[in-house]
């Protein structure tokens, strides 16, 4: 709060204050006052008004600071009025209850937001975990009478599959702390699980695969980061360059125990030099996803997403038409080993 300011809010109390007390002296110099008690009396008049307006301006001064120290400390805003006392002067007590007033109403509207959203992901978790049942079965009824179905029907069912599968990290990815359970897990298992889950499509793409030292154990949540590799994977299976010779190849190592990395490297069409930063941004699809292959552009963003969450690192690197190596980064958190 400016002092400058507040005397020119108060210019026209300060101007009719003023001429009262101009008024009074001519007055009592009417009255023929001694210059002494002329003196005197503006002494008084100045001190008492100086006095006033200072005191005024502190109190106001003191709440309205306290606003502004608070508002810029805080992340949520709206959290403000938790955060200062009761004013003791009756324009700060109306600024407090308009406050309040309108805090309580937004945190009214966020609860009935907040409520029609979750009960929205209640019943897409709900329409996800129905759908996958006839995928499934789709899937068995396909690869059980593969004479007669082409296998471009099972393909598009896997494609569906993936598709209703990022829904569900998506929607859980808001509130991924209240699903995942990070405890020691083998990194070659979760590595298994991924590659049988696509192997069909590398056997169908002739697409070599190369698995080396992956035998460690890693702190993290198996489901998500199965769901984290196959999207991964997939990008690799969907981007290979089919006119060559196809490779993929996993691989770990790792920097004493603290630290594990693992890469997954395929020799296929690459990404652009200027695509390449944004790769993990939201819907984004660059030059690839718009030419041959259709993408959605959600892959990699939720990848990311979950890996921030889990607190691993994700990173990318590339050259078109040459490779693209993805890593990631798996720390030991020294906490885990004292609760443990």
């Amino acid at each position: 709060m400016k002092f400058r300011k507040y005397l020119i809010d108060k210019r026209l109390s300060l101007l009719l204050y003023f001429f009262m007390c101009f008024i009074l002296l001519l007055l009592m110099m009417a009255f023929k006052a001694e210059t002494s008690m002329l003196i005197a009396v503006t002494v008084i008049l100045s001190g008492f008004g100086g006095a006033v307006l200072l005191i005024n301006f502190f109190r106001k001064k003191r709440f309205y600071d306290e606003i502004t120290n608070n508002l810029e400390q805080l992340d949520k805003k709206y959290l403000v009025l938790e955060t200062i006392n009761t004013p003791e002067f009756y324009e700060g007590e109306l600024v407090y209850q308009f406050l309040y007033e309108i805090n309580k109403s937004m945190l009214e509207r966020i609860g009935e937001y907040e409520f029609s959203i979750n009960d929205f992901k209640d019943y897409v978790e709900m329409w996800i975990h129905e759908i996958k049942i006839p995928l499934s079965s789709l899937s068995l009824m396909v690869h059980n009478h593969r004479d007669i179905f082409d296998k471009r029907i099972n393909q598009q069912i896997k494609r569906l599959d993936n598709y209703v599968e990022q829904v569900l990290y998506y929607v859980r990815s808001e509130n991924a702390e209240k699903d995942y359970l990070i405890k020691e897990n083998s990194l070659n298992d979760i590595v298994s699980n991924v590659v049988m889950k696509n192997k069909d499509d590398l056997l169908e793409r002739n697409i070599e695969l190369i698995v080396n030292d992956v035998d460690k154990i890693i702190l993290t949540d198996s489901k998500w980061l199965e769901f984290i590799l196959n999207q991964i994977l997939n990008n690799s299976i969907k981007y290979i360059d089919e006119t060559g010779s196809a490779c993929i190849r996993i691989q770990a190592h790792g920097e004493g125990t603290e630290k594990t990395t693992l890469t997954i490297y395929d020799n296929g069409i690459g990404i652009p030099e200027d695509d390449l930063k944004r790769v993990f941004e939201k819907s984004f699809t660059g030059k690839n996803g718009r030419t041959g292959v259709k993408s959605t552009g959600m892959g990699l963003y939720i990848a990311k997403k979950l890996c921030d969450k889990l607190g691993h690192g994700l990173m990318i690197e590339s050259a078109e038409q040459e490779y693209t190596k993805v890593s990631m980064v798996f720390m030991r958190n020294p906490y885990f080993d004292v609760l443990k």
